[in-house]
């Protein structure tokens, strides 16, 4: 342990997502040895985000503005929603250039064990969506883990009683991979999902 503001830095960016008390130590000690103007710029970075940065009133992913540019972009197709967990899978959903619809950020996952249930996404706001808008497509986006299946199975249990055609995105054998080595929920998912080739 060290004292005073070297260990209130380490303890404070130990409570960061993915790093533990060693990552901590190092990126404070990175922090004590660097340039004092590039730390400036990250401490200004890191209060101007804050500042700045508020959740779209429509869909709640990170903006700058009342709504995002996705929400403002007239050439997205209204009638089409992706469902995601965070404001990261946006991003990688929009990577793909697939996706021409719009989102709804729901701010986590279902998720018992650290006290995250429905009542702590915003599913509230996704069914004010459903009812203000003219959607005939819902893709469910969430991760394909416990906490996302879980998300998912409410959300389509919820959904398939208001007559909008819900979908999940198809999960299964990864491009590149070895059958050897897929888990047997991958393999089985990859046999459900299975497409005709002729």
């Amino acid at each position: 342990m060290y004292e005073g503001a070297v260990q209130e830095l380490i303890d404070e960016l130990g409570r960061l997502p993915g790093v533990g008390p060693k990552s901590a130590q190092r990126i404070a000690f990175h922090i004590l040895e660097s340039d004092p103007g590039d730390m400036s710029r990250l401490a200004s970075a890191i209060t101007t985000v804050k500042e700045k940065v508020k959740f779209c009133q429509v869909c709640g992913n990170v903006t700058e503005q009342e709504t995002c540019n996705i929400c403002r972009d007239p050439r997205r197709d209204p009638t089409m929603i992706c469902v995601v967990e965070e404001s990261k899978d946006v991003i990688a959903v929009e990577r793909t250039r697939s996706f021409r619809g719009r989102y709804h950020v729901l701010g986590g996952a279902i998720n018992p064990i650290a006290g995250i249930g429905p009542d702590q996404l915003r599913i509230r706001e996704l069914l004010s969506r459903l009812s203000d808008e003219k959607i005939a497509e819902i893709i469910i986006a969430t991760d394909p883990n416990l906490e996302g299946e879980a998300t998912a199975t409410y959300l389509v249990r919820m959904l398939k009683t208001l007559g909008i055609n819900v979908t999940r995105l198809a999960s299964g054998l990864p491009v590149g991979g070895d059958l050897e080595y897929a888990d047997e929920i991958t393999l089985g998912r990859a046999f459900e999902g299975r497409r005709s080739l002729t």
